[in-house]
Formats: C-alpha cells, structure tokens, sequence
C-alpha cells in the first residue's frame, strides 16, 4: 500500500487521484481531516484508511511490512508564516520523522521540497545538491525545506529508495481552500468573474517591467504524474527540480486564464504587499536535465494548455479533481 500524506490539501489530494486513475486503491491518506474546508478534496477518494497527521507514526509502526512506498507531501506551505516554529514542528521535525521511520524499515520514499529554496536565484535554479548549503530563501517556508534538504544529504542512512522534489509554481484544481496561498490562475478567475480585470503586481525592480516578473508555473497533473513516475519507476535517489524548464510572465498567465474564459484582457497593476516585497520572487526556472537524465521524460503542459484544462474543467464547475 502506499501513503500519502497531506492528503486533504492541494497536491496531496491530486496524487490520491492520480492513484486512483492507475487502479491504485491501497491507499493510506494521511492529513488533519478536521478541517472541512477541504473535505470535499478527499471525501471521494477510495482508500484503505484515513489517519491524523498526529497519530500516522503510532499507526505506522504497527503497520511498517505493509507499506510499499510513502509520498511526503503534508506541509505548512504559508509563505507568509513568520513565526518559524510552526515550520520546524510541521515541515522540518515531521520530515526527519519521516525518513527516519522509512530508512528503520526500508520503505521508498518521496518528499517535497520547494523552489522557494533558491531565493532570489543568486546561485541559479540547478539542482546541485551541492549548492544546497549555500542557498538563502527568502522566507520561513523556503528556510524550513532547505533545512530539510541539507540535514537529509547529511544522513549516512537512508530509505532504499528516496527523492525530494523542489516543486516550482503549482497550480491546479483542488487548491479552493488555500485562499491567500492559492494560485494567480485561480485569484485571477475569480477577479475576472467579479470585476471583468486582473490585478497583477507592479514591478518594483528596474529590471523588470510591470507584470513581467518571470515564473516557471507547473500544472498540478504535471507534479503527480512526474511522482507517480518515480512511485513505480525510478532508481535514482537525490533532489530534483520539478518544474516546465521554462519561465513565463504573469502577463501572459493572465491573458491565458482570460483567454479560457472567453474574456478580452484587462489588467491592472497594484503594489506588492510590504509584508513580502523583500521576499518576492522576480524570476525562477527550474533546470531540468538531472530529472530527464533519472529516466522521466514527462511532456508537460503549455502554459496555455494547462490554464485551459484547469478553467474549462474545474473552477468554471466548481468540480474536484
């Protein structure tokens, strides 16, 4: 069987899905499922169990032969969470948990780290793990999974099979709940059907003009199908990118989620927020060799085609991948 943890959130819930599609229905869905705000990600997926973050290990210890691989992706994903501790408690100390319990008994693991690693890019977007103690994120979040990252390549022991995934600008159905945190496409679906315009962030940069800040922006089926990959596939172990390999402007997301709609562009400009402008990213592009060069050689989405299938099929219905 496999675990899925953050099963109830955005990405976790599109892996169980993803499962499901393969036939896969031995699965274990690991989450805070209090929440209701995201019942409707999960209540629909067929599964063997749900378990409560907090009580996973307990369960997991007595469960330990059954489990043939783990996909790690419960986190605290607030980019702008100050307050360090909650991610060392859910991001950091739980990951380390993690491994450790699947180096104990031997069981395949996969994680999620995040491009929020690489800051503002000084040292570039390569997958090198050993850059990886050099990089300065720009926020608690991105410093929570470097963290992460630099105390797993320290460890002499490790899962037989293991990789960590530095997941660039996801975006997709079932993120309904992370409202602040969800994707431009989706704040910009909804602005479009409130206000007829999109409001993009002014450029703050001379280097950049207004809405041409640069991002690699990766569909949510494009992560889980790349998971899945290395789920049932792959032998390498490290950190990889996961990503398009190439950036686009938030102008030209946008025109794409108005072209979805049928809508003629319409945008306005506003100032980033001062809470994040010191953390704003201007540009990120996931290098993608070491991914292709593991086995996985994943045909993304165009931008455009991704914005379409998540518009035409999920946030004009209101429906749940």
């Amino acid at each position: 069987m496999i675990v899925i943890t953050g099963a109830a959130g955005f990405i976790g819930s599109c892996m169980a899905q993803k499962c499901n599609e393969e036939g896969l229905t031995e699965l274990i869905l690991v989450d805070d499922f209090t929440k209701l705000q995201k019942k409707q990600n999960w209540e629909h997926k067929k599964c063997l169990d749900k378990i409560q973050r907090d009580d996973f290990f307990e369960w997991a210890e007595k469960n330990a032969n059954d489990i043939d691989c783990i996909i790690h992706l419960g986190a605290r994903t607030d980019t702008t969470e100050t307050d360090y501790s909650v991610f060392e408690k859910l991001n950091v100390s739980y990951t380390q948990r993690m491994w450790s319990f699947a180096t104990q008994y031997r069981i395949p693991l996969l994680y999620a780290s995040s491009a929020a690693t690489y800051g503002a890019g000084e040292l570039g977007y390569l997958d090198d793990e050993s850059i990886i103690p050099r990089l300065q994120p720009l926020n608690a979040y991105g410093k929570s999974k470097n963290e992460v990252d630099k105390w797993i390549l320290k460890q002499a022991k490790t899962p037989p099979l293991w990789a960590g995934f530095k997941f660039f600008n996801v975006y997709g159905p079932n993120e309904y709940h992370k409202g602040r945190m969800a994707s431009v496409i989706f704040h910009s679906f909804n602005q479009i059907n409130e206000t007829g315009k999109v409001k993009l962030f002014r450029s703050h940069r001379p280097d950049y003009q207004d809405g041409w800040q640069l991002r690699d922006f990766v569909y949510v089926k494009d992560v889980v199908e790349v998971l899945y990959w290395f789920c049932r596939h792959s032998h390498f172990n490290g950190i990889f990118n996961l990503g398009t390999g190439r950036a686009r402007s938030f102008w030209d997301l946008a025109s794409a989620t108005f072209a979805a709609m049928s809508r003629k562009t319409n945008i306005e400009f506003v100032d980033i927020p001062q809470d994040i402008r010191d953390k704003y990213q201007y540009f990120t592009e996931a290098n993608e060799e070491k991914l292709y060069s593991a086995g996985c050689q994943h045909d993304f989405f165009s931008l455009e085609d991704g914005v379409t299938d998540y518009v035409s099929n999920y946030l004009i219905k209101k429906s749940i991948y």
